[in-house]
């Protein structure tokens, strides 16, 4: 695993890509915020059934208005 800083993905975008397909790439942006660069085949399995959060929004937005009705 290899610690980056989101300036130094900036800079060599080429080379954590590839570094990625064999190890884990840990990226911090600041002091509050860590994302992972990963090779697609390392994710877990149910990872691929994420939604987007205005999606995710949405769905929940729909699901309390029919909540709401069926009180009427």
């Amino acid at each position: 695993m290899k610690v980056i800083s989101s300036a130094e993905l900036r800079n060599n975008m080429k080379k954590y890509p590839d570094t990625a397909r064999t190890e884990t790439v840990i990226i911090q942006r600041g002091r509050n915020e860590t994302f992972v660069l990963s090779k697609e085949n390392d994710l877990p399995d149910d990872f691929h059934r994420g939604i987007a959060k205005d999606e995710l929004m949405k769905g929940i937005e729909q699901d309390l208005r029919e909540i709401y009705n069926k009180k009427q």
